[in-house]
């Protein structure tokens, strides 16, 4: 029996991955859709990571596994449940965010305070009026509002800067986990998966020359081979998830890649190796997003 190699590439390509848990749930009843599917999808993963923990026996892959399956529920329940607690996702991880960040870079308290409103406002305009969005330009205008009041001449242009800068790259981008939505979670999966797959790619082709060429001065260990991997993986989780396209593998990769790169840069200016302590394995949140951070506007916008 001869397989047809395009009806099994459309059918892996096309294919709904829509199933079914096996029972009812309590309020929900039965429970079917694309969400099932990610659901057994990461367990597999977790469970396939647990083992290579197990052989490995690396305290830090511990700790990162560890961490792993304590946010993978945080992320994928309130993304399930709907649009509204996935706003409300999204403003959590902003004022997080925003509360490390602004600690890195010394914001004063006017300018945290703007971001701080600015990490609850955008989640909920992407949720309630998605127009709005169009406004962050003008919003980040309007950061330099504390110092003018303050006729601050000596710090004024670099505190308005970071603040703008700060809105958009933090609150704004965040806000795109409510603009994707139902996609939401595929993206994110898809972000951390190619994440591996780059550490994976700089660690297996760095006897190849050109493999071992850093990408920026900023972060050495972010070479030409990790993006290479980072292609690669995005290429395969996203064939698995259905959501695979030129425009999603720039995305996830690419994006991916600069948003570790933009939060090292960030990280140099402050003179620390993480921008937090609590989150085991990885340092503070803005350390696990900071790939999210790029990868999630353009995912909306190429996807």
């Amino acid at each position: 029996m001869t397989v047809d190699p395009g009806l099994w590439w459309d059918t892996l390509l096309h294919h709904d991955r829509v199933l079914t848990l096996p029972v009812d749930l309590p309020w929900f009843g039965e429970v079917t859709g694309q969400g099932v599917f990610n659901l057994y999808l990461t367990l597999a993963v977790l469970m396939v990571g647990g083992l290579a923990v197990a052989v490995l026996r690396q305290p830090e892959l511990r700790a990162r596994w560890t961490t792993w399956v304590l946010i993978a529920p945080v992320v994928g329940l309130p993304i399930w449940l709907g649009r509204g607690s996935t706003a409300l996702l999204a403003a959590v991880l902003a004022v997080v965010a925003v509360v490390e960040l602004a600690r890195l870079v010394g914001l004063p308290r006017a300018e945290t305070t703007i971001l701080l409103v600015l990490a609850v406002a955008y989640p909920l305009a992407a949720w309630r009026a998605p127009d709005l969005l169009l406004l962050a330009p003008v919003v980040a205008l309007g950061c330099a509002v504390p110092a003018i009041v303050r006729g601050d001449a000596a710090t004024g242009v670099e505190r308005s800067a970071l603040t703008a800068f700060a809105s958009v790259w933090v609150c704004w981008s965040l806000a795109h986990l409510v603009v994707l939505w139902e996609d939401a979670f595929a993206v994110v999966f898809a972000a951390a998966a190619a994440d591996v797959a780059a550490y994976v790619g700089g660690r297996t082709l760095r006897r190849l020359r050109w493999a071992r060429t850093p990408l920026s001065p900023l972060s050495p260990n972010k070479t030409v081979g990790g993006l290479v991997g980072a292609v690669v993986g995005a290429v395969i989780v996203l064939l698995v998830l259905g959501h695979l396209s030129a425009g999603m593998v720039v995305a996830v990769a690419a994006g991916g890649v600069l948003g570790d790169l933009l939060e090292s840069m960030v990280k140099r200016r402050a003179g620390v190796k993480d921008a937090g302590r609590w989150l085991p394995g990885f340092g503070g949140l803005l350390d696990r997003v900071d790939s999210l951070l790029i990868v999630l506007p353009l995912a909306a916008v190429l996807g």
